[in-house]
């Protein structure tokens, strides 16, 4: 039991961290386009792949290879995290104007989505993946445990964007945006959140 614990200990943190603030935003902004909850969701865990693979690679780069010399790019890192989620919010708001505020076909193409959804997931490793990795590093003993402790890690985070996807899906369901005014209050708050916290973290780390 003691020793599944850290394992434990990790897919919650995981979770947890599917949850801040720069993952909603940016989630929220992608499942606008959505009006099923299972294409949200699914949005969600291509999400949280991408996110997984980034820290991921990073992990094997900085625990394989001890490359110390990520430690001062996380900064960095974190600003690219900041323009993408506003250029999310600004792209968001140009696909609503292309279409006049009228039916999107959220659900087409589905595979353009994703891989969407995936992309944006593997930026966003980027954010937050050094303090991670560099915890992991000095707390969990053996490499093949630390890479572990991170593929755990981000299968909580997997699990967490899912939910947190479903959940930000449902003010788009096809009952809710009949009603334009609503949807478009809807779109727009969502973009300018994307567009408001990237600059604000793009302003915090450079």
């Amino acid at each position: 039991m003691e020793a599944s614990f850290p394992l434990l200990f990790a897919a919650f943190v995981g979770f947890s961290h599917a949850f801040e603030a720069d993952h909603l935003v940016a989630v929220s902004s992608i499942v606008t386009r959505r009006e099923r909850l299972l294409l949200a969701v699914k949005d969600g865990i291509y999400w949280g792949l991408g996110h997984t693979s980034t820290i991921v690679l990073i992990g094997l780069i900085m625990i394989i290879g001890r490359a110390t010399f990520l430690d001062g790019l996380f900064g960095y890192f974190e600003a690219t995290v900041g323009l993408m989620l506003v250029i999310l919010g600004f792209y968001r708001l140009y696909q609503y104007r292309q279409n006049d505020g009228q039916s999107e076909q959220h659900d087409h193409p589905h595979e353009h989505q994703h891989h969407l959804a995936y992309g944006i997931g593997l930026v966003h490793g980027l954010a937050g993946s050094g303090a991670m990795i560099l915890l992991v590093m000095t707390e969990v003993q053996g490499n093949v445990n630390s890479l572990l402790y991170l593929l755990i890690f981000g299968i909580g985070s997997i699990i967490g964007m899912l939910v947190a996807a479903g959940i930000f899906s449902l003010p788009f369901s096809r009952k809710i945006t009949s009603n334009e005014f609503l949807k478009m209050g809807l779109v727009l708050l969502s973009s300018f959140l994307c567009i408001g916290y990237g600059l604000y973290v793009i302003i915090e780390n450079l």
